[in-house]
C-alpha cells in the first residue's frame, strides 16, 4: 500500500448503535480501514445521505457481505492511500465515489473503479451529492429504461435527490419530462430544472395529467420509487411499449394491478437495486458516467440540487430532515 500524508490509526465515524430512530446514530472512534488490492482509501470531506441509509438504520437494509457496517453510500474527498493495483489514482487526487457502506466516517475504502474525479468547480459537499444518485439514475433511466431523445419520462418524487437528477439528465439528453411532487414549491423546483409539466399528486391524478400532457399517448419511461398503488396507476399512465423501472417501494412492496394493461400495451416492468451489484457492474456504470455525464457536470449544465448540510456528528439531524419529507434535493454531511 502506497502512503502519502500521515494517516491516523483512529477516526471518527457515525455508527448505528441499534436498529431504531435517528438518535441511534452515534459518533464513535473506529480503526481507519486499510485498502486492499484494487482499492483506495479516501480522506472523506463530505458524505451524501440517502434513503437506503435510513432503511439500514432501521435494520431493514443490512450491509452486503464484506462491506462496512457504517452507513453512507457516497463520499467525496482526497485519495489518502492506494491498494495494490489501484493504478489510476495518485495520493492527493480529489475524487467522489460510490461506496458499499462506510461513508459516515473520516476515512472510507472504495474500489478504485468506483471513484471519479470531483467535477471541475465542484465543492466537496456538491461532489458528495453526485455518485449514488447519478449511478442510480443513469442505470435505471438510460440503461434499463432505454430512454431516448424525443420520448417522455415520468419521474415520481421529482424534487428528491434522485428526481432532480433524473429531470436534469433526461432533459439534457433530449427527452421530455413530467414530474410528480407533493407541494407547489416542489413542483416549481421540478419546472425550473427542466420538467415540462409538474403534477402535485396531492391535488391531481397523475395518470390523467400524463395523458393530457401527451395527447393520450402516455409516458415512454416511468421511474418509480413509490410502489404500492402506484404500480397499477403506472400501467395506466404508460405508453404502448412503455418501460417502468422500480427503484424503491416507499408506499409498500406489495400491490394489486390489472396485468391486462401490461399485456395489451406490451409494457416492461423492471427494477434494480445498486448496493449489492458486483464491482465490475458498478465500475462499468462509473465509466459510462465519466464519458456521458461528467462533461455536463463540469460545464454546469446539470448540478445536484442541495437541500441542507449537517456536520458528521449530527447525522441524526440529517436523517430527521429526510424523514420529515420536506427536503428538496440532496442532504450532505460535512466531515471536515
Amino acid at each position: 500500500m502506497a502512503k502519502g500524508q500521515k494517516i491516523p490509526e483512529k477516526m471518527t465515524a457515525v455508527a448505528i448503535s441499534e436498529p431504531g430512530g435517528p438518535l441511534v446514530l452515534k459518533a464513535e472512534k473506529r480503526d481507519v480501514p486499510q485498502p486492499g488490492p484494487g482499492e483506495i482509501l479516501i480522506r472523506v470531506h463530505a458524505a451524501g445521505v440517502n434513503r437506503p441509509d435510513i432503511l439500514q438504520r432501521k435494520g431493514a437494509y443490512p450491509a452486503p457481505p464484506g462491506a462496512s457496517d457504517l452507513p453512507g453510500l457516497e463520499v467525496a474527498g482526497e485519495v489518502a492511500a492506494l491498494g495494490e493495483g489501484a493504478l489510476r489514482w495518485r495520493i492527493g487526487d480529489q475524487v467522489c465515489a460510490l461506496t458499499p457502506g462506510g461513508g459516515y466516517a473520516e476515512y472510507a475504502v472504495v474500489h478504485a473503479s468506483h471513484a471519479l474525479p470531483v467535477p471541475a468547480g465542484f465543492t466537496y459537499t456538491e461532489a458528495a451529492a453526485v455518485p449514488e444518485t447519478y449511478f442510480t439514475v443513469w442505470h435505471n433511466v438510460f440503461e434499463r429504461g432505454a430512454l431516448k431523445a424525443g420520448e417522455t419520462l415520468l419521474v415520481h418524487g421529482g424534487s428528491s435527490g434522485i428526481g432532480t437528477a433524473a429531470i436534469q439528465l433526461a432533459s439534457a439528453f433530449g427527452a421530455r419530462v413530467i414530474a410528480t411532487a407533493g407541494s407547489p414549491e416542489k413542483c416549481d423546483t421540478c419546472l425550473k430544472l427542466g420538467a415540462s409539466r409538474a403534477v402535485n399528486y396531492r391535488e391531481e391524478d397523475f395518470v390523467q395529467a400524463v395523458k393530457d400532457a401527451t395527447d393520450g399517448k402516455g409516458a415512454n419511461v416511468i421511474l418509480d420509487m413509490v410502489g404500492g398503488d402506484y404500480v397499477g396507476r403506472n400501467y395506466s399512465a404508460a405508453a404502448v411499449e412503455g418501460r417502468i423501472v422500480q427503484i424503491a417501494t416507499q408506499a409498500g412492496a406489495v400491490a394489486s394491478a390489472d396485468f391486462s394493461k401490461l399485456m395489451v400495451k406490451r409494457l416492461v416492468h423492471t427494477g434494480s437495486t445498486l448496493r449489492p451489484r458486483s464491482i465490475e457492474f458498478k465500475g462499468a456504470v462509473a465509466a459510462a458516467l465519466e464519458v456521458q455525464v461528467w462533461p455536463l457536470l463540469a460545464a454546469r449544465k446539470i448540478a445536484p440540487v442541495m437541500d441542507m448540510i449537517f456536520p458528521l456528528k449530527e447525522a441524526w439531524r440529517a436523517h430527521e430532515r429526510m424523514e420529515e419529507g420536506d427536503l428538496i434535493g440532496k442532504i450532505v454531511l460535512d466531515v471536515g
